[in-house]
């Protein structure tokens, strides 16, 4: 791991307009590496949105039309692989030669996921990791991700991996990140609760990694008037506050929370703050007991259909 400035990006993403958010990426790849920034990390679903407020017609029992129409648009919003929003953003990766996480929606047939796109330099899009646990509601409209995505790259600036917001708080998905050599650990989110930071420090303590975490700040506005949100209709309604931060291996808040609106926040970053950590505590290392405690991972593709 090399000395190095990260970036968290906090920005609105474009509901409905796919397109749209890929060229803003690529905008603020752009700035991100211009500001010296080796890595820029992006809020969860930024590519296609996040749908903040939005019910899907789903009372218990029942599905409403209303809900099925406004499922067909969300799929519409969002992005596959092989599409002109990832091409985009991997030429601004290219041209900028920079690392960059960004949460998009991902279509695969019928169903979406939420997914952390890894791109590294010219070689493009790398790696991808799927949404493990969709969190209350979010489960009807994403799928299920699978072990075979709990992708860790190896970058010249370090160990670079993605859990994206409730699943931080799943303790056997941290640790078998933290058994991945994981030193910067990316958390794109939705989540812009008082209590993200402190999770945040939590998750940089226990795993003697830097932190680097981003949430849009997005308001009512954003979204087409005829959109489905429970928490109101003012355009000035802020449903995403932001508090993107950058933290230290021991806890120490780097740069934000920052609560103020569109920004990106940088922080210089000493790799040997890694080690001066695990010199005293080390998860999957010398404070570990497998004599006593042992986890198992399957990290096999889960296909609905095999062997055709």
């Amino acid at each position: 791991m090399e000395h190095c400035r990260v970036a968290v990006v906090q920005a609105a993403s474009l509901p409905f307009d796919p397109q749209g958010c890929a060229d803003k990426a690529a905008k603020l790849i752009r700035e991100a590496a211009s500001g010296g920034a080796r890595l820029a990390v992006f809020p969860e679903a930024f590519l296609g949105f996040y749908p903040k407020g939005a019910s899907f017609g789903a009372p218990v029992g029942m599905r409403k039309p209303q809900g099925r129409a406004d499922f067909a648009a969300y799929h519409r919003a969002a992005i596959t692989l092989d599409g002109p929003e990832v091409a985009t953003v991997a030429e601004a990766v290219a041209e900028s030669d920079i690392l960059v996480v960004i949460g998009c929606i991902e279509r695969d047939g019928g169903t979406l996921y939420c997914t952390a796109l890894f791109f590294d330099g010219a070689k493009g899009l790398v790696a991808k990791h799927r949404k493990l646990m969709p969190t209350g509601a979010e489960r009807l409209i994403w799928g299920f991700g699978d072990g075979s995505t709990l992708s860790v790259i190896d970058t010249e600036i370090g160990r670079i991996g993605a859990v994206i917001c409730w699943e931080n708080y799943m303790p056997m998905l941290r640790m078998a990140m933290y058994a991945k050599g994981v030193t910067l650990y990316c958390a794109p989110t939705a989540d812009d609760r008082d209590t993200w930071l402190p999770s945040m420090q939590h998750i940089a303590l226990e795993g003697r990694c830097f932190v680097l975490s981003a949430c849009q700040h997005i308001t009512r506005g954003a979204y087409p008037p005829d959109y489905d949100c429970a928490l109101g209709n003012d355009p000035d309604l802020v449903l995403m506050r932001g508090g993107s931060c950058i933290v230290d291996p021991l806890g120490q808040v780097l740069a934000g929370p920052d609560f103020s609106g569109e920004t990106i926040l940088y922080a210089d970053l000493d790799p040997d703050a890694v080690l001066r950590g695990k010199y005293d505590f080390d998860v999957v290392g010398h404070y570990a007991r497998p004599d006593i405690f042992s986890l198992a991972v399957d990290e096999a593709p889960r296909p609905p259909v095999r062997g055709q």
